[in-house]
Order: C-alpha cells, then structure tokens, then sequence
C-alpha cells in the first residue's frame, strides 16, 4: 500500500511539473517571435516531464491503482 501512495505522490508531483512546464511552452508561443531562440529548451523540458508522467501513470495502473 505503502508503494501505491508513493506512486500517487510522484504521478501528482509529476502532474503538476508537466503543467507548468505546458504553461510555458504556451507562454513562450504567445510571446512569439520574442523569446523564440528558447524554442528548443523549453520543448524538451516540456516532452521529457510529459514522458515522465505517462511512464509514472503507466506504473500506478500496474500496481492496481
């Protein structure tokens, strides 16, 4: 159970990085052409706590939660 709980506290924890890196992503497109050498940076950030999150998701579905 224990193992479950940490696994919820991650996929939020996760969850919420995922959204604010989204958040700026979405801000760096509004600002655009301003800002748009940190394109790439941003991006990434943005697919790798996404990547993170559905890996976390995927975890917390196998142990039954």
């Amino acid at each position: 159970m224990a193992d479950i709980d940490a696994l919820k506290a991650q996929v939020k924890k996760l969850n919420q990085q995922a959204t604010a890196l989204k958040m700026d992503l979405h801000d760096l497109a509004e600002d655009l052409p301003t800002g748009w050498e940190k394109i790439p940076e941003v991006a990434k950030k943005a697919y790798e706590a996404h990547a993170a999150l559905t890996e976390a998701r995927k975890a917390l579905a196998a142990a039954g939660a």
